[in-house]
């Protein structure tokens, strides 16, 4: 830790330290709010530059390969850089590379700028979660860690009427040139308010190449493996040749840094029990939180037929509810042991996603307000402590290195949680609607009422084949049943996956509470 560095946090956190961890924090509030107001606009971009159907993905699929490689290596750009110009060369190229997405006349221009914005956007989740403990006293860490996790947190849950409002409000350019300004100013502050530290150049001439490549091959070929699986299934070539791939080269990566004097990553974090149990905790948290997102847009767009902008007012309910939950968690989360808070946010959330899971094609806000407050609520608690778990115990040294670990755990729990849900939400619906079908032909009541055909005319139906236009509509209103059947499935899977991680808390030490120390 540099001297600048130690001196600032050996006394009370002033005002410029504070100017720019909120600057950190306005950068990776906007690397993570991109991904989400780009994906409520993909088939605008599509159509706007003729991309073709099949390839559309691919705008966020690079964006996300790009980032989930650069969030392991925060910890050595933070260890040859300093922090103070990690982040401003990072919000720096991120800004640029807005700009040219909102440039791009074609397909390629704006993948290979999206790869660019991705890998920047990667380093800034990261590096902001190892500043609250490299910058601020320990009593101070609590109110810096609520600042970075309700923004981490709220971005994906705004993102949608963000997106939504932009498309239909502007043009899809503005998806991006919405970073611009804040990047400039981010990087403005933060030049001036962080503390210096000097370059270690030594960090780059001891680089393992050839570690840095298998980690690359290792992250990039399960993220696109996990693209892939839910279209091509499990068992596809393509998929097994991709994960082969992925695991030969983890363990590569894996047995040559554990035996480096200087690694790329350092993986003898996980040696730290409590540090382990935070990152399952973290993952955990990528397939609730993540998946959830993903879910809701689905659910209100292919079921209740809304637009991006009345999905995104929908979803709004989590993030006030979190907003207003922060400030009790600050309290908490310096009083109480972080593995208790840990255990009961994470049974609330469990308890959010599995109430979701009794949606019915009728669902609208009202029912799905309850169960997006108690998820609202508990966020906090999923974040908080489980951060303090896993990097307040560390030397200050590994801070950086350890939390581009934490990080990449949920964002690769978020990465396999949605690859789950699509496997369950489009392997089971086709079943699910010949279910329903055979039910509906047998006479069953209460499968008509959950597909929503009126009593009266269902009780008294024709004898007979039905008229194509009765037929139309019931095929319509059966494949939205099917589809609410198999979305509450994936509610259920997830909300089970979410208990399971709470099984891990009790192999965590007690950390000491910022009041304690």
């Amino acid at each position: 830790m540099s001297q600048d560095i130690a001196e600032r946090k050996a006394g009370p956190a002033g005002a410029w330290t504070w100017a720019g961890f909120v600057a950190m924090c306005v950068g990776m509030f906007m690397a993570i709010l991109d991904v989400q107001v780009v994906a409520t606009s993909l088939p605008t971009i599509q159509g706007a530059l003729h991309i073709p159907q099949d390839q559309m993905s691919w705008v966020q699929t690079a964006y996300l390969i790009a980032e989930i490689i650069a969030i392991p290596l925060t910890g050595m750009l933070t260890r040859l850089l300093g922090m103070r110009r990690l982040f401003v060369a990072a919000i720096s190229v991120f800004t640029l590379a807005s700009a040219g997405c909102a440039l791009s006349g074609g397909f390629s221009e704006l993948i290979a700028f999206r790869v660019v914005q991705g890998f920047s956007g990667g380093t800034l989740i990261p590096a902001v979660f190892s500043a609250v403990f490299l910058l601020f006293p320990v009593d101070r860490q609590g109110v810096a860690t609520t600042l970075a996790g309700v923004l981490a947190v709220l971005a994906p849950t705004v993102g949608p009427i963000v997106g939504g409002w932009i498309t239909e409000t502007y043009s899809w350019h503005w998806l991006f040139l919405i970073n611009i300004l804040p990047g400039i100013l981010s990087a403005l502050v933060a030049s001036r308010a962080l503390p210096a530290a000097p370059m270690r150049l030594s960090e780059a001439r001891r680089l393992d190449l050839l570690s840095l490549a298998m980690l690359a091959i290792a992250l990039s070929s399960l993220e696109i493996a996990l693209k892939e699986a839910p279209d091509r299934g499990w068992m596809s070539g393509l998929v097994l040749g991709l994960l082969a791939l992925s695991i030969a080269s983890a363990v590569g990566f894996s047995g040559r840094t554990l035996m480096a004097a200087s690694p790329v990553v350092d993986l003898r974090n996980f040696a730290d029990r409590s540090f382990t149990v935070g990152c399952i905790l973290s993952f955990a948290l990528g397939i609730g939180l993540f998946g959830s997102v993903y879910l809701m847009p689905v659910f209100l767009a292919f079921v209740r037929d809304h637009n991006a902008l009345e999905i995104g007012t929908v979803m709004l309910v989590t993030g006030v509810v979190q907003l207003l939950t922060a400030p009790a968690a600050v309290a908490l989360e310096q009083r109480l042991d972080a593995r208790l808070l840990s255990a009961a946010g994470f049974a609330l959330f469990a308890l959010g996603l599995g109430l979701s899971a009794w949606q019915t094609p009728q669902t609208d806000f009202a029912g799905m307000a309850l169960p997006q407050a108690i998820r609202g609520l508990a966020i906090m608690f999923c974040l908080l402590p489980p951060t303090r778990l896993a990097l307040g115990g560390l030397p200050e040294a590994r801070v950086p290195d350890a939390s581009g670990l934490f990080n990449l755990m949920r964002n690769l729990g978020g990465a396999i949680g949605i690859a789950l849900i699509d496997t369950v939400i489009y392997g089971r619906a086709p079943q699910l609607a010949d279910g329903i079908v055979a039910r509906l032909k047998a006479g069953d009541v209460a499968t008509a009422t959950f597909v929503g055909i009126p009593l009266d005319k269902f009780l008294n139906r024709p004898a007979g084949p039905l008229d194509p236009d009765t037929q139309a509509a019931l095929e319509t209103l059966v494949e939205k049943a099917a589809l609410t059947q198999a979305i509450n499935e994936a509610w259920l899977m997830i909300a089970i996956l979410t208990v399971a991680a709470l099984l891990s808390i009790p192999l965590a030490r007690r950390r000491t509470t910022p009041q304690g120390k």
